[in-house]
């Protein structure tokens, strides 16, 4: 009789009670409530760190086009005064390869934007509302603001 006592007892704790699965869950539980948020947010903040990354790019190429031709393109020319010579007689030193094989965009795939400023430039991406303007997740992102 005690060799079945034992072999019952045996098998009594091969299985999991109710409130052992029950605690495992509720660890589960916090641990995605603390770990999802991070993981969500995470992803726009690295595509807004990209912007200001692609930023830096379309900035070298503009100073190479300022050193070339002694001055930064026209608001109204735009980034597309890298791709392609917008006026050769106010260019003549314009490279003989363009500046960058074409205009860049942000994160959100669309055209990043080019303002000629009295000492330089700003470059300004509309953030992933695709609008001007905007507060929070939302806000413009100017690479005068980025980390450079």
């Amino acid at each position: 009789m005690d060799n079945f006592i034992k072999k019952s007892r045996k098998r009594v704790k091969k299985a999991f009670t109710l409130l052992e699965l029950l605690v495992v869950i509720l660890i589960l539980g916090l641990l995605a409530a603390f770990v999802v948020p991070n993981i969500i947010g995470a992803g726009d903040k690295a595509k807004r760190d990209l912007v200001c990354s692609q930023m830096g790019s379309v900035a070298s190429a503009l100073d190479m086009f300022k050193m070339d031709n002694g001055m930064y393109p026209d608001t109204e020319e735009g980034l597309k005064a890298l791709v392609s010579n917008p006026d050769s007689d106010k260019y003549p030193a314009y490279s003989t390869k363009p500046y960058m094989k074409k205009v860049a965009k942000d994160s959100w795939n669309q055209p990043i934007q080019y303002i000629k400023t009295e000492n330089g430039f700003d470059l300004i991406s509309f953030g992933p509302d695709r609008k001007e303007g905007g507060t929070g997740d939302n806000a413009d992102i100017k690479y005068s603001n980025c980390n450079k």
